[in-house]
């Protein structure tokens, strides 16, 4: 049954992807009007480069997980198998 999740979650990754750009410019645009600097802007701010990047990993992987969780269920409610692990492995 995995192997029927993999279509699942390459669109739902990619879906995550763009959702999660769109997400991060508008929340960008909270915070400041220009664009975000890349790490590579010479004469960006460090403060301000680091908090484009965190702002920007925090809003993919939110938004990946999010995504993830929502075709996990929805395979699961399709199939009534669930696609990935039932309960955390211990560590």
């Amino acid at each position: 049954m995995k192997l029927l999740y993999k279509p699942f979650a390459i669109i739902g990754g990619i879906l995550a992807g763009l959702l999660a750009k769109k997400l991060f410019e508008r929340l960008w645009g909270l915070f400041d009007k220009e664009e975000p600097p890349e790490p590579t802007t010479r004469d960006a701010p460090l403060g301000k480069v680091l908090g484009a990047a965190a702002l920007e990993g925090v809003t993919f992987n939110v938004t990946r997980a999010a995504i993830d969780r929502a075709g996990a269920r929805g395979f699961a409610h399709l199939t009534g198998t669930w696609p990935g692990e039932k309960v955390p492995e211990p560590e």
